[in-house]
């Protein structure tokens, strides 16, 4: 025969239930107070805050444990204040105008191209923005349309360098 009948819980009753609350040792350190001398003043502080205190006159005088703790105490108190207020933000509204005036305007504004003075309608391209395109290596041969079109929409076309090889 056995110690135990069959079927029978061997603790009928269950677990006894905790007759205290679930207090870890820490919970009762940092409940206390403790007074310090700060600047020839008496204060009352937690243990918490003393603890944070020495470390960041630790950090001060230059531990790296220090320090990063500290660094990592900022960064908590950064996140719990971005949760708390978020950055208000000022949308910005942007229109798109989508036409030739815009390209215009932008070649106006870099100096690339100006009005052409005998006909303020049309723009002509500066030289140095002429030779700069043709400068460039890679580029397909050039017709003879193609240059006469060049030396037309160009300010002193006559000062260009043309690429060896690419008129044809």
């Amino acid at each position: 025969m056995s110690r135990f009948a069959k079927g029978q819980s061997g603790n009928p009753a269950g677990r006894p239930r905790l007759r205290r609350p679930h207090v870890s040792a820490f919970d009762i350190i940092f409940d206390k107070t403790l007074t310090v001398t700060q600047g020839g003043a008496m204060r009352e502080l937690s243990v918490d805050e003393a603890l944070q205190l020495q470390t960041y006159q630790a950090a001060l005088r230059g531990s790296r444990m220090a320090i990063r703790k500290v660094l990592k105490m900022i960064h908590r108190r950064e996140l719990a204040l971005a949760k708390k207020t978020p950055p208000r933000s000022n949308p910005v509204k942007v229109k798109h105008h989508y036409g030739s005036d815009n390209a215009n305007e932008a070649l106006r504004i870099l100096g690339i191209a100006s009005n052409d003075p005998d006909f303020p309608s049309r723009m002509k391209v500066h030289g140095w923005a002429t030779q700069a395109a043709l400068s460039r290596p890679g580029r397909r041969k050039l017709s003879g349309k193609d240059v006469d079109d060049i030396k037309f929409f160009t300010f002193d076309s006559e000062t260009l360098r043309w690429p060896r090889g690419r008129i044809g």
